[in-house]
């Protein structure tokens, strides 16, 4: 070998071990792993809570109404606040809901409306009366259109995990077919499923909560109209003989919290675009309230918390639940 050659391989020798041998240590180390949210701003929101979501209803009407603005102060929200999902409590699509799954309405009700990157989660919808208008099981297929509409049947149930050893549950329900004695056959399937769901419940469910679209009780219009009464008729008994901590609907356009005789609490969340009138000094109303806005749940072991919100981001009220 000659010694320009000689003198060439040991320097590259050395080279290559001071190089090799940083990283033969850093290899050593332990390794880390980051998913894409792990490094994102919204990993900082963690708080107290292991579930949080925004809950809206009566908002399909292409953005008008004060729809966009109650749609931009979700996404506000969103942004700053911790938020795993939406749950919309039905009339999705005015006046008469869709066609198909490929109505046009689903982009200038909702894909077009909720735009905020916040909102690219998943939505957990019931129907209204106004989505029987149409096609309601369009809506169902739906949820193979889009990747963030999550509606597998016409009711359904969900289970989320608070911490290691509890869980809330929620059972989606189709409140309309109630109110329809042409539908009879088809409520009694619904009712004997939510007895099921109900008394299957393992021991680990800590909060059970039903969502529909029309309330039970309200202060506002529907006091003593036949679609309250007769969804207390048909769901009061379940509530108390399962006590249900909460009822959360829509139907009447306002923001309501609402403690009758019982076991359960009524959360309305129905203002997401055109508003209803509120009446306030009756006696089982803690909240009632005709502005444009929405609600959001923060819920772990021992506590359930509520906000109702306008769209000013202004937070009207706010109360928790305990166990």
């Amino acid at each position: 070998m000659k010694r320009r050659d000689f003198i060439k391989n040991t320097t590259i020798t050395a080279l290559s071990a001071s190089v090799i041998t940083p990283l033969a240590a850093m290899a050593s180390e332990n390794v880390t792993h980051f998913e894409s949210d792990d490094l994102s701003p919204s990993a900082s929101l963690k708080d107290e809570f292991n579930v949080h979501f925004m809950a809206i209803g009566d908002w399909g009407r292409n953005g008008e109404y004060d729809q966009t603005e109650v749609a931009r102060q979700m996404g506000l929200w969103g942004a700053a606040n911790p938020n795993d999902f939406v749950i919309s409590v039905g009339d999705n699509f005015y006046p008469l809901g869709v066609i198909s799954e490929n109505d046009p309405l689903f982009h200038y009700s909702f894909e077009n409306i909720y735009t905020a990157h916040s909102l690219q989660c998943n939505w957990y919808p019931v129907l209204g009366n106004h989505d029987w208008g149409a096609d309601p099981l369009a809506q169902v297929r739906y949820s193979k259109v889009s990747r963030r509409w999550n509606m597998p049947s016409l009711y359904y149930k969900k289970e989320f995990s608070l911490g290691k050893t509890d869980k809330v549950l929620m059972l989606m329900i189709d409140t309309d077919p109630m109110l329809h004695d042409d539908k009879k056959q088809q409520v009694e399937e619904q009712m004997v499923w939510i007895n099921e769901q109900l008394k299957n419940a393992g021991a680990d469910v800590k909060w059970k909560m039903i969502i529909g679209h029309h309330p039970y009780y309200t202060v506002g219009p529907r006091i003593k109209n036949y679609d309250t009464l007769t969804i207390r008729e048909k769901l009061a008994g379940i509530f108390e003989k399962y006590k249900i901590d909460v009822y959360l609907s829509g139907h009447d356009h306002s923001l309501q919290h609402l403690k009758p005789e019982g076991y359960t609490h009524q959360f309305i969340s129905g203002a997401g675009s055109e508003l209803t009138p509120v009446t306030s000094g009756i006696p089982y109303s803690k909240f009632e309230a005709s502005e444009h806005g929405f609600m959001y749940f923060a819920i772990n072991s021992n506590k359930l918390h509520v906000k109702a919100i306008n769209m000013a981001g202004k937070v009207l009220y706010e109360t928790t639940l305990t166990k």
